[in-house]
C-alpha cells in the first residue's frame, strides 16, 4: 500500500511536467520552422523581387505545424485591406512584409492578439525580429 501511494505521488508530480515539456517542445519546433520558412519567403523575394502569394509558390504549401495544423501565410503587400493582418495589443498590424504563424494547440486564430484564440498562436512578429508565443509578445 504505502509502494502504491509513493507512486501515486511521484506521478502526480512527473506527469504535469512532462506535459508541460511536451508542450515546449512542441513550441520550440513551430519557432524553428516558422524561422525556415520566413527564410524560404525571403530567398524567393531576392530571387523574384516579389513576395509569394501563398506558401505553395515556394513549395511549402502542406507543411504542417506541430499540432497538424498548416502554417498560415499573408502577404500583407498585396492583401486588400488590414483586416486580416496580425495586430498587437494596441491593434496594430506587427508586421509591414508578411504576416506567418502557427494557430497553435487549438488550431484557432484570431488577427487581434488580444483574442482569446491568438493566445497560444506561436507568431512572427515586427517583420521577422521576433517569433514565439503571442502571450509572450
Amino acid at each position: 500500500m504505502i509502494v502504491m501511494a509513493i507512486i501515486g505521488t511521484l506521478s502526480a508530480i512527473a506527469i504535469p511536467n512532462f506535459i508541460r515539456y511536451r508542450q515546449r517542445a512542441l513550441e520550440d519546433r513551430a519557432i524553428v520552422e516558422i524561422k525556415q520558412i520566413g527564410t524560404e519567403i525571403t530567398l524567393f523575394q531576392v530571387d523574384t523581387g516579389n513576395l509569394p502569394e501563398s506558401l505553395a509558390d515556394i513549395g511549402l504549401g502542406s507543411l504542417l505545424d506541430p499540432w497538424e495544423n498548416p502554417y498560415q501565410y499573408l502577404n500583407c503587400e498585396t492583401a486588400k485591406g488590414k483586416g486580416k493582418f496580425r495586430k498587437d495589443h494596441n491593434l496594430v498590424p506587427v508586421n509591414t512584409d508578411f504576416d506567418l504563424y502557427s494557430m497553435g494547440p487549438d488550431g484557432k486564430s484570431q488577427s487581434p492578439f488580444t483574442a482569446q484564440a491568438s493566445r497560444d498562436d506561436i507568431v512572427r512578429a515586427n517583420n521577422g525580429q521576433y517569433v514565439g508565443s503571442v502571450s509572450n509578445y
